[in-house]
């Protein structure tokens, strides 16, 4: 397993221009309505997030492109929403999953704009949300402002457990 680990931290180390676009498109795909559900990227953003701290990368800009990818992908969704409202109920995979936007509607009139910071934390929520904002036409900056500021955090809790989960393992041995 040592051995794996050091293959793995070389070739980042060797190819680390590739971290920025991998972890923006990583978060984007992670944040973005539909595509959410299939892409389990949030594993992958706390095992870069390892990755970090072993291979010499600089935190910051990483955490940055993954700020920024989480951002985009809401911004997308809340686009979407805004745009389709009534008829994405009837698109796949909402289709199949009738009591998601309904649910996903309640939690955001309860929770209003703490929903987004809510949302991005918890799975099918963070697929739903920024849709539903859009849906229920959320004031435009007050989303955006919500959004990027949860994406910053939640980008900063992801890769930070990873580097600390790294470092706790590291410290253990």
């Amino acid at each position: 397993m040592q051995e794996y680990s050091q293959i793995v931290i070389e070739f980042v180390r060797q190819n680390h221009w590739w971290a920025l676009p991998i972890v923006f498109l990583l978060a984007f795909g992670e944040s973005l309505a539909f595509l959410s559900l299939f892409i389990p990227a949030w594993a992958l953003l706390v095992a870069i997030g390892a990755l970090i701290n072993a291979s010499g990368l600089v935190f910051w800009p990483i955490w940055l492109a993954a700020a920024a990818g989480a951002s985009v992908g809401d911004w997308v969704s809340y686009w979407f929403g805004f745009h389709f409202k009534d008829r994405i109920a009837h698109m796949w995979p909402l289709s199949r999953h009738p009591d998601m936007l309904p649910r996903g509607h309640a939690f955001m009139e309860k929770w209003g704009i703490p929903g987004i910071f809510v949302g991005r934390f918890f799975g099918p929520l963070r697929a739903t949300v920024p849709l539903i904002a859009g849906i229920l036409e959320m004031d435009y900056w007050k989303f955006q402002i919500a959004n990027v500021l949860s994406a910053m955090l939640w980008a900063y809790v992801l890769l930070a457990f990873g580097d600390f989960g790294f470092g706790l393992m590291k410290w253990f041995r």
